[in-house]
């Protein structure tokens, strides 16, 4: 077989508007997707992101001087901080970072540990003094 019967072979269709059009709305979609893809719209999904144990001003007044290490667990929960070289002091801290469904909502991000409940124990393990309060969300 020659060089000539393969160029023979070839055949070369002629001008279809149809076909045009196809391969034009097939180009445009595409690029309305590789541009889409740098949106908000199609952006991967966060989750929310609390950290510590959220407390409210109405669960840190229940707290009272004297009352037992066991008590204050009962009430709040555990610690987010337990000192190993303060042990006679709890630290409730809380932090969070908003993701996709906490933007939707509208819920802030609360950061640098800005609701900060201190609560100290003298040397019997009884609640001595508690620390901020006012620094927790009223509800």
């Amino acid at each position: 077989m020659s060089h000539l019967t393969m160029i023979k072979t070839l055949t070369f269709r002629p001008f279809s508007p149809a076909r045009a059009l196809r391969n034009i709305i097939l180009t445009s979609m595409l690029s309305a997707t590789v541009a889409m893809s740098g949106c908000s719209l199609l952006s991967v999904y966060k989750i929310d992101l609390p950290q510590g144990t959220a407390i409210t001003q109405a669960q840190a007044q229940k707290l009272q001087v004297g009352m037992n290490q066991n008590q204050v667990l009962y009430i709040l929960g555990s610690p987010a901080i337990k000192d190993t070289l303060e042990p006679k002091r709890w630290d409730y801290i809380y932090d969070y970072q908003a993701g996709t469904e906490g933007q939707r909502q509208g819920i802030a991000d609360v950061k640098n540990a800005s609701q900060h409940l201190i609560v100290y124990f003298d040397d019997n393990g009884l609640v001595s003094r508690i620390e901020g309060i006012e620094s927790l969300p009223a509800s």
